[in-house]
């Protein structure tokens, strides 16, 4: 479990390097009062582990505003890769200037995962495929979380919540960016077409578990069309590695509302665990936190499910 006792927590990415794992997370002073204030004023905390249980906080290691960030308002979530002896995390930022409702991908490298760099670069969603704060058909232009992973071929893969024009319900979509060395990118159609189902497709992952590939996102209920209270939480379906098509109507739940942002972690030789954070408690509101790998496996009927913890 990890927390701090004086900032809200809550989505994270990871890293590793050799035995060390690194936790990026979401953080906002407690002193806000509501929670629901902690999005506009989010920074990105750095904690290490052996074990993915016991946690040192590092402190804050991705300010707001700082000088050539390309972002000035608030910083949020994203992912890290290892390329060309460096580390690189791409990210997503927030700035004044549009009152934060327009959302682009930023860049920050490293030496040590420690002290990181931006270096100005930004992506934005393309309204050729993607809506985009001009189309007016939402309150926010949506291009975040992008999460980075590289295919057989080494072409660079970036997953993005995006959604797609028009006014249909239910269009949150993959969004897709393509790289062959991590600095130049060029934005791509959509990996999946809209569900008529989930508004949103929050902090993807792919990942590998046991010989086949998933993509993790997570949703709540209150963005699923036609959804009971309560129906959210995080998601996976299956496909066929980085960059192939995702068919959103194979969408399965993994963690219900309690928990959002799951992040598959290897725990074993063999074994593979879901992380998350604590979204809700009892009565509704919510708790923050992010909880130890709990067991995940492929059950009898071939679908991923929890199975301790």
């Amino acid at each position: 479990m990890f927390d701090l006792p004086d900032q809200y927590v809550w989505d994270f990415w990871l890293a590793r390097d050799e035995a060390t794992w690194h936790l990026f997370h979401l953080q906002a002073p407690r002193s806000l009062g509501d929670p629901e204030l902690r999005h506009t004023h989010a920074t990105v905390g750095h904690a290490v582990s052996s074990d993915l249980v016991s946690w040192r906080s590092l402190g804050q290691v991705l300010p707001a505003g700082w000088s050539g960030s390309g972002y000035d308002l608030a910083v949020w979530t994203g992912s890290v890769v290892r390329h060309d002896g460096r580390w690189w995390t791409f990210h997503s930022g927030l700035s004044r200037a549009e009152a934060g409702l327009r959302q682009r991908v930023a860049l920050a490298c490293s030496d040590d995962l420690v002290a990181w760099v931006p270096t100005g670069w930004t992506l934005q969603a393309d309204p050729r495929w993607y809506e985009t704060l001009e189309d007016g058909t939402w309150p926010d232009e949506h291009w975040r979380d992008p999460w980075v992973v590289a295919d057989d071929e080494g072409l660079w893969h970036m997953y993005v919540t995006a959604r797609a024009r028009g006014t249909a319900p239910g269009r949150g979509v993959v969004g897709h960016a393509t790289s062959s060395d991590l600095r130049h990118w060029r934005v791509e159609p959509p990996l999946s077409e809209p569900s008529g189902l989930f508004e949103q497709l929050e902090v993807m992952q792919l990942a590998c578990v046991a010989g086949r590939w998933v993509m993790v996102f997570s949703c709540l209920a209150g963005e699923i069309v036609g959804a009971a209270p309560g129906d959210g939480g995080c998601w996976y379906v299956e496909v066929e590695g980085p960059g192939a098509r995702v068919d959103l109507a194979g969408a399965r739940r993994l963690l219900d509302e309690r928990y959002y942002v799951a992040k598959l972690v290897p725990t074993s030789s063999d074994g593979w665990g879901v992380m998350a954070f604590r979204n809700a408690g009892d009565d509704g509101c919510f708790v923050g936190g992010i909880v130890a790998p709990m067991a995940v496996a492929w059950d009898g009927d071939g679908h991923l499910s929890v199975t301790g913890c």
